[in-house]
């Protein structure tokens, strides 16, 4: 086996992991676009959903702040299941 044969297939390689890497990268931007025009509100213009800060308390436990339609909950993320802690209604801001 020659040198360049080795290299033409390492050169090869390269090039189908880059267009591969590219396509990638182009679809989960388009993906990522798509979810973001369908987690948007009509008529907020914004997310309804969003994610303030998130604390882990275990292996696979944490309590992760959210903010839904302007009312800001804390909320208790197990293996088993979401429950939540305390909700502060629109307008009033949790204690930090």
């Amino acid at each position: 086996m020659s040198v360049w044969t080795v290299l033409s297939s390492l050169l090869a390689v390269v090039i189908a992991l880059a267009v591969v890497l590219g396509l990638a990268f182009v679809l989960l931007k388009g993906l990522r676009r798509w979810q973001d025009r369908f987690q948007t509100a009509e008529s907020e213009g914004e997310r309804p959903i969003r994610f303030l800060r998130a604390m882990p308390l275990g292996q696979s436990e944490r309590v992760v702040l959210i903010e839904a339609r302007g009312e800001v909950m804390l909320v208790g993320v197990t293996a088993g299941g979401i429950s939540l802690l305390k909700s502060w209604p629109a307008g009033e801001e949790p204690l930090t």
